[in-house]
């Protein structure tokens, strides 16, 4: 138990400063996960992620997921769906593509989420729209294309895109779906969805895992790998996860999404000093359409990915 009055408690009592902690976290994840592209193959950086990272959450999550455990049993179909999307599909996705992609472009891009979100709620959930926030969608939209394209229409046209740069944005999409479908989650404790959400990610990533390696894909053994496991493992999920569920006790969901979107800046900048990545016009403009369209649209508040 924490002290009464002690640091400790007064930073967990405090929202920003665990969610600016979150947002740094999670931007670090794609920071290592280009940083890494080398040393641990994507699929293998994902299993042992949450491999480890479930080991660490299970002693806080036992009895919460003890008691939760028929009401998510009856609700099996949508938390299945809600641990492949976001634990399975989406962690691997993101560093597949960040085999061939920069750090920077993956932040980017991810910063387009909010419009996602609006466009698959109207899709999958009949969600109404106005002709404001579609427009502001358009402009997202036509943000993120800039960034992909990397300021040459000609490529659009030509198909001659990144494959990273196109696996990054289709993981995007999926958490967007995720974000939509997170409110027919079933009410338990949010320890409990997590564990069950990390359980379902490690089954539907263990068949990947698998084909990386009977393909021979292996991790290379070394500092630079155990680090690299380790930082996924710890901060961008388990510390990460419990930070934010905080902060979206303390202030509520709604505002906790909007301050979430400072991830991607944090994301840019972080690869620029760690990874020496540069800025380039397109980014500039690309990520400017990008903030205009949130604005404009309204700035929906989807969950944050990881």
């Amino acid at each position: 138990m924490m002290k009464d009055g002690g640091p400790a408690v007064t930073i967990w009592s405090r929202a920003y400063p665990l969610l600016t902690v979150t947002a740094l976290f999670w931007a670090g994840n794609s920071i290592v996960g280009r940083a890494a592209r080398d040393l641990v193959p994507p699929a293998a950086l994902s299993f042992w992620r949450w491999t480890f990272a479930l080991a660490l959450l299970l002693p806080l999550a036992w009895p919460h997921l003890r008691r939760d455990w028929p009401v998510l049993r009856a609700n099996a179909a949508i938390v299945i769906l809600l641990g492949a999307l976001a634990i399975g599909a989406f962690n691997t996705m993101l560093y597949t593509g960040l085999q061939s992609t920069t750090a920077l472009n993956s932040m980017l891009i991810q910063s387009a989420l909010p419009a996602l979100v609006l466009i698959v709620g109207a899709l999958v959930m009949g969600d109404d729209t106005s002709v404001r926030q579609v427009a502001g969608v358009l402009i997202s939209l036509a943000g993120v294309l800039a960034i992909i394209a990397r300021g040459d229409p000609a490529m659009l046209w030509g198909l001659r895109l990144n494959i990273g740069d196109a696996i990054i944005g289709a993981a995007v999409l999926l958490w967007a779906l995720y974000s939509v479908l997170l409110r027919r989650r079933p009410a338990v404790h949010p320890l409990s969805f997590l564990a069950a959400s990390i359980i379902v990610g490690i089954v539907v990533i263990a068949p990947v895992y698998a084909h990386e390696l009977w393909s021979g894909r292996r991790i290379v053994l070394g500092m630079g790998s155990a680090l690299a496991i380790g930082y996924v493992s710890i901060f961008p999920s388990f510390l990460a996860y419990l930070f934010f569920n905080r902060g979206v006790e303390l202030i509520g969901s709604a505002a906790t999404g909007q301050y979430m979107n400072v991830m991607p800046l944090m994301g840019a900048g972080l690869a620029m000093l760690f990874l020496g990545e540069r800025l380039h016009p397109f980014h500039i403009i690309g990520l400017a359409l990008i903030v205009v369209g949130i604005l404009v649209a309204g700035r929906p508040e989807p969950a944050a990915p990881a």
